[in-house]
C-alpha cells in the first residue's frame, strides 16, 4: 500500500462526519470532482469500498468505519507534529505529553507538574495533560500514543513499566440530614442501602464500586451519574444521594458547604497511583527528567 495522504484522509473524515461529499468539500475548499477522484484512488490503495452512497449522502461501510478510526489518530497525530514544531521555534526544547485520570488531576497531578516547570532548569521544557480513563490511557501508552501516564494501579499495567506516585482515600460524602451524616465511619456495603450519585461506567472507581457491591450481593443504586467529582459533591448538597470520592478532594468543598465527610472502613479505599510508560528506552530526556521528578514526589509524600 502506497502511503496514505493526509489531506485525502482530512476530506475522509469530513465526508463521515457531515454524511455528505459536498459539503466535506466546502468545509475543506475541494471540489466535488476532486474529492471523488481522491475518494476513488483511496478506495483502490485500501482495497475496500469505503461508502454506501444514499440519496441523501453518504455512509461509511464497515471497512470505511475501521478507515475512520485510523484516520482520526493519524490526523491527530500530524496536529501534534504541527505543534510540537511550532513550540521548538518559539523556544521551547523539550515537551512531554502526559495523559492522566481523572483523580489524578483533580487531586495534586497539575500543582506536581507545576512545581517541576519552575526549576530553572526545565524553563524550556513543556508538558501537556490530557485526561482519560486509565483503561483508555494504558492503552494509549502501550500504542505509543503518548509516552507518559498517571493512574490507578489498579489498572491493567501488564507490558508497561510503572513507578509508584501518589496515594488517596475514598470517602463517602453525605447532606447533613442524610441518615449518614451522624457516622464518622462505614463499610462500603452499609452505603448500598441508600442511593448513590456516580461516574459514568467507563471510569475505573464505578467498575470497582459495581465489583464491591457484586461481591456483598447488593445492587448499587445511582439516582445522578455526572461526569465530575464536583459534579458529584454539588448533587451531594441538593440532597440526591450519596458520593463516593477521595477525600482529598471532598474534605474543601465539604467544609465550605457544611457536608458530612465519612471514612470507608475497606480496604481498597486507599488507593495509589502509579507512573506508567513502555520502557526507559521510549522516554525523551524531558520525559525521563519528568518521571523522576514525579516518582521523587511519591517519596517525599
Amino acid at each position: 500500500m502506497r502511503d496514505l495522504d493526509l489531506t485525502t484522509l482530512r476530506l475522509f473524515v469530513a465526508a463521515c462526519e457531515h454524511r455528505n461529499l459536498a459539503r466535506a468539500g466546502e468545509q475543506e475548499h475541494i471540489g466535488a470532482s476532486a474529492i471523488s477522484k481522491r475518494f476513488a484512488q483511496l478506495e483502490e490503495q485500501v482495497h475496500a469500498p469505503l461508502f454506501e452512497r444514499h440519496r441523501r449522502g453518504v455512509v461509511p461501510t464497515a471497512a470505511g468505519e475501521i478507515l475512520l478510526e485510523h484516520a482520526r489518530a493519524m490526523l491527530a497525530s500530524a496536529d501534534r507534529v504541527t505543534r510540537d514544531m511550532a513550540a521548538y521555534r518559539h523556544g521551547i526544547k523539550g515537551q512531554v505529553r502526559v495523559l492522566a485520570s481523572l483523580s489524578s488531576i483533580t487531586e495534586s497531578l497539575p500543582d506536581d507538574i507545576a512545581s517541576f516547570l519552575q526549576a530553572p532548569e526545565h524553563a524550556q521544557i513543556r508538558v501537556d495533560i490530557e485526561e482519560m480513563t486509565s483503561s483508555v490511557l494504558v492503552r494509549a501508552i502501550r500504542e505509543g500514543l503518548a509516552p507518559v501516564g498517571i493512574c490507578w494501579d489498579a489498572a491493567d499495567l501488564e507490558g508497561l513499566k510503572a513507578l509508584p506516585y501518589r496515594h488517596d482515600h475514598l470517602v463517602v460524602v453525605a447532606h447533613p440530614e442524610h441518615p449518614l451524616a451522624r457516622r464518622k465511619r462505614c463499610s462500603f456495603e452499609e452505603t448500598l442501602e441508600h442511593e448513590h450519585v456516580g461516574l459514568p461506567s467507563s471510569t475505573a472507581v464505578h467498575t470497582m464500586f459495581a465489583r464491591a457491591a457484586a461481591i456483598v450481593g447488593h445492587p448499587l443504586h445511582y439516582r445522578a451519574v455526572v461526569s465530575t467529582f464536583d459534579a458529584a459533591l454539588r448533587c451531594v448538597r441538593a440532597g440526591l444521594g450519596i458520593a463516593v470520592v477521595p477525600r482529598e478532594i471532598a474534605q474543601p468543598f465539604a467544609l465550605g458547604n457544611s457536608l458530612r465527610v465519612i471514612a470507608l472502613t475497606d480496604p481498597w479505599a486507599k488507593r495509589r497511583f502509579a507512573i506508567c510508560f513502555r520502557d526507559e528506552a521510549h522516554l525523551s530526556p524531558a520525559a525521563r527528567l519528568l518521571v523522576g521528578h514525579l516518582s521523587s514526589v511519591q517519596e517525599r509524600a
